[in-house]
C-alpha cells in the first residue's frame, strides 16, 4: 500500500514527468500570447500618445489631454485586481486552460474595438468614455490572463527550467513591443504621416484580431495542467480559493510581502525602463521615426536580457537576481534619464545650461500644481506661469520674489509677466492662457530653445545603448517574478494567490507615467518623478530581502 502511494505521488510530480520539449514549447507559446496583446496595446499608447490625445481628448487643454492619454494607458491597472479575483478564482475552480482561453477572447476583442471607436470630433465626450471603458475591460481580462498563463506554464515545466519557462511571458511582452513598433512603422511608411494620423492609427489596433485568432486556435489544442488534474483527482481543490488565499493568515503572510516586495518592485522597475518613451516623445520631441527605431533597438536587447535573467534565476535563485534588478534600476535611472536628454535633444540640454528658464514668483502664491488627473484649475500668476512652461516641455527652475512682486518668466534678459486668472470665467481664462502660451512659445524660441529635437543631432545608437543598459536591470527584476510567486503558493489556490498581488502591485508601476509627467509640471524638473520610483524600489528591496524565502527547485506539489 505504501509502495503504491509512493508510486502515485511520484507519478503526479511534474519533475517526474518526462519533459516532452515540443509539448512544453507549445504550452509556452500558446500561454504567452496574451502578454503580446498587453505589450502591443501599451506600446501603441506610447509612440501614438499624441495621436490618441488629439483623437479622443481634443476637448481638453493640450497638456491635460496628454495626462488623460497617460491615464487611459494606466487605467487598465486599476481594473486588474478585480480581474485577478474573478478569473483567478475561476482558474482554481474549473481549470487553467478554460480560464485563460476566456481572458484572451475578452482582451483581444477590446483591443480590436478600440480601432473602431468614434473620435471626440464625431461624438464628443462619449468617445473618451468608450475608450476608458474598453481599457477597463482589457484590465479585467489581463488581471486573470497573467496568473493563468504563468501558472499553466509552470505546472508543465520541470523545476530546473521553471524560471526560464515562466519568463517567456515577459519575453513575449518585449516581443509584442517590437511587433507594435514594426506595425506602426509599416503603416506610417505605406500611408504617409498625414493619413496615418487622420485614420491609419486604427490599423494597428485592428490587426490585433490576427493575434487573437492565432492564440485562440493554439489554446484550443492544449490540455489541462497535469498538476491541476492530479490535484483534482485526489480531491484536493479549494472550494473557496479567494477566502483561503486572502482570509487565512498562513497564506496572507506570504501575499503581503509578495505584493509590497517582489511585485511592487518589478512593476516600478518595468515602468522606469519604459517611461523614456514618453519622455522622448512629450518632452524631448524627437522625430517619431527615430523614436520608433530607438524602441525597436532597446527592445531587442530586452528580449535577450530576459532570456538570460530567466536562465540565471534557475542557476543561482530567484531572490538574488530580482534584488540585483531592483538595486540596479534605482541606481541607474537618473543618470540614464539625464543621458537620454543629452543625446536625444542636445540643443535643449545646451539651452537649459546656458539660458535657463526661471519662474520667479512670490512662493505664497504658488500651489505646487501636482495634478495627475488633470481636473483642477490653477489660476494664480505663479501656477499659470509654471503650467505654461511645462506645456512646452521646457525644464525650468524657480526663484522666490518678495511679497507683492508680480510673477514672471525670465529667459536670459527677457522677462514675461504672468497674469492672475482667479477673477476670469472659464472661457475668458482659457482664451487668456492660450494667448499667454503663444507669447511664451515665441519668447522661448527667440532664446534659442528649439520646438523639437533636430533629427540630425539625435544620437540613436547612444539612446539604444543607455536604454538597453537600464532595461538589463529591469529584466533581472522581471524574469524571475512568476516562478518565485508560483513556488510560494499551493496548487489549490495558486492562480488566485498569484493573480491578486500581481495585479494590485501593478498599480505601483501603472501610474508612474502620469505621476512623472505631473511631477515635471509641478516642479520644472524632467526627472522629479524618479523620487517615487527610487522610493518604491528601495522598499521593495528591503521587504523582499527580509521577508521572502528563496524557492528555486521547490516541487509544486510540495508547497504547503
Amino acid at each position: 500500500m505504501a509502495q503504491h502511494a509512493a508510486a502515485t505521488h511520484a507519478a503526479i510530480r511534474p519533475e517526474a514527468i518526462p519533459e516532452e520539449r515540443g509539448r512544453v514549447r507549445r504550452v509556452i507559446a500558446a500561454s504567452s500570447l496574451g502578454a503580446v496583446f498587453e505589450a502591443y496595446d501599451l506600446v501603441l499608447f506610447g509612440p501614438m500618445a499624441a495621436i490618441i490625445a488629439r483623437q479622443f481628448f481634443s476637448g481638453l487643454d493640450e497638456a491635460y489631454a496628454y495626462v488623460f492619454t497617460l491615464l487611459s494607458a494606466a487605467v487598465t491597472f486599476l481594473a486588474r485586481p478585480f480581474g485577478g479575483l474573478l478569473f483567478g478564482r475561476l482558474g482554481d475552480l474549473v481549470g487553467r486552460k478554460y480560464t485563460f482561453l476566456l481572458t484572451i477572447v475578452i482582451m483581444g476583442g477590446a483591443t480590436v474595438a478600440i480601432g473602431l471607436l468614434p473620435t471626440y470630433a464625431a461624438v464628443g465626450v462619449l468617445s473618451p468614455i468608450l475608450l476608458m471603458g474598453l481599457r477597463i475591460v482589457q484590465g479585467l481580462a489581463f488581471g486573470g490572463e497573467f496568473g493563468g498563463a504563468v501558472t499553466y506554464i509552470a505546472e508543465h515545466a520541470s523545476a530546473e527550467r521553471r524560471g526560464l519557462a515562466t519568463s517567456a511571458v515577459g519575453i513575449t511582452m518585449a516581443g509584442g513591443l517590437m511587433l507594435a513598433i514594426l506595425v506602426v512603422l509599416a503603416c506610417e511608411a505605406m500611408l504617409g504621416k498625414a493619413a496615418f494620423e487622420a485614420w491609419g492609427w486604427r490599423i494597428p489596433f485592428l490587426l490585433s484580431a490576427v493575434l487573437m485568432g492565432v492564440s485562440i486556435y493554439m489554446r484550443l489544442k492544449l490540455q489541462e495542467s497535469p498538476v491541476f488534474v492530479a490535484m483534482r483527482s485526489r480531491g484536493g481543490g479549494s472550494r473557496r480559493p479567494v477566502t483561503e488565499a486572502l482570509g487565512q493568515w498562513a497564506n496572507l503572510r506570504i501575499v503581503l510581502p509578495v505584493l509590497f516586495g517582489a511585485v511592487a518592485g518589478q512593476a516600478v522597475a518595468t515602468a522606469t525602463g519604459s517611461y523614456p518613451i514618453y519622455l522622448l516623445m512629450l518632452n524631448l520631441k524627437i522625430d517619431p521615426f527615430l523614436l520608433h527605431y530607438t524602441i525597436l533597438g532597446y527592445s531587442t536587447g530586452l528580449v535577450a536580457c530576459m532570456i538570460a535573467a530567466g536562465w540565471l534565476c534557475d542557476r543561482i535563485g530567484r531572490k538574488p537576481v530580482m534584488l540585483a534588478g531592483f538595486l540596479g534600476t534605482a541606481l541607474l535611472a537618473l543618470p540614464v534619464y539625464e543621458g537620454v536628454t543629452r543625446y536625444a535633444h542636445p540643443d535643449l540640454a545646451a539651452a537649459v545650461a546656458e539660458r535657463p528658464v526661471v519662474v520667479a514668483a512670490d512662493p505664497a502664491g504658488c500651489s505646487r500644481p501636482f495634478d495627475p488627473f488633470g481636473l483642477a484649475r490653477f489660476d494664480s500668476p505663479c501656477d499659470v506661469a509654471r503650467s505654461a512652461v511645462a506645456k512646452l516641455g521646457v525644464p525650468y527652475t524657480t526663484r522666490d520674489l518678495a511679497a507683492g512682486e508680480a510673477a514672471r518668466i525670465e529667459i536670459g534678459a527677457l522677462a514675461l509677466p504672468s497674469f492672475d486668472g482667479a477673477g476670469l470665467d472659464g472661457s475668458a481664462f482659457t482664451s487668456r492662457k492660450t494667448a499667454f502660451g503663444k507669447d511664451l512659445a515665441a519668447a522661448v524660441k527667440a532664446a534659442g530653445y528649439p520646438a523639437k529635437a533636430d533629427p540630425a543631432k539625435t544620437d540613436v545608437p547612444m539612446l539604444i545603448a543607455l536604454l538597453s543598459l537600464l532595461n538589463a536591470f529591469v529584466a533581472l527584476a522581471s524574469a524571475p517574478l512568476a516562478a518565485w510567486m508560483i513556488e510560494l503558493f499551493p496548487t489549490r489556490i495558486r492562480n488566485t494567490a498569484l493573480s491578486v498581488p500581481y495585479t494590485l502591485g501593478g498599480w505601483f508601476g501603472g501610474f508612474f507615467p502620469a505621476i512623472a509627467f505631473s511631477a515635471f509640471t509641478a516642479t520644472g524638473n524632467l526627472y522629479a518623478g524618479l523620487w517615487y520610483a527610487v522610493a518604491v524600489l528601495g522598499v521593495a528591496f528591503a521587504v523582499s530581502a527580509l521577508f521572502l524565502p528563496e524557492t528555486r527547485g521547490r516541487a509544486l506539489d510540495a508547497v504547503p
